[in-house]
């Protein structure tokens, strides 16, 4: 079967996303908050490989950039923000539309369920600390049937 990478266009498909999502993501009043500190100059191109990744491609982000556990650690320590999760689960939803993934579909649907799935429990699971995140977590992988365990 095919990967829901593959079927998302590969390497190009997900730079095509990230890039869609970013810009979303930085024209949203509440999300852009997140990246007002500043943000790696490389990052839809850091973000298409980890989703790559995730979702059934080659682990380009594992091998260039770092494990799960400094991508959470990114994302920790910032207290709960149920609202910017929201939102920017709604910025990817518009983003797949943007690329080209019709909402009636089942990429749009299993892609929209990973986003939400890592926004709302890899991503927020540390909202105290940075520190509490464990070393030498990997990468969640998700298929057409969800979390791969």
């Amino acid at each position: 079967m095919q990967t829901v990478f593959k079927a998302a266009g590969g390497t190009d498909g997900m730079r095509r996303l990230a890039e869609a999502w970013h810009h979303r993501v930085l024209a949203d009043e509440v999300v852009a908050h997140a990246f007002s500190h500043g943000f790696h100059s490389d990052h839809v191109e850091r973000l298409a490989a980890y989703w790559a990744e995730a979702l059934g491609g080659p682990p380009a982000y594992s091998s260039s950039y770092g494990d799960e556990s400094k991508v959470v650690r990114m994302h920790s320590g910032n207290g709960e923000h149920d609202e910017m999760d929201a939102r920017a689960i709604a910025c990817f939803d518009q983003a797949l539309l943007d690329v080209g993934f019709a909402s009636s579909g089942t990429l749009h649907q299993v892609l929209h369920d990973y986003f939400a799935w890592a926004t709302k429990t890899t991503m927020s699971r540390y909202a105290r600390s940075a520190d509490d995140v464990p070393n030498g977590l990997s990468i969640p992988r998700w298929s057409w049937d969800g979390l791969q365990k």
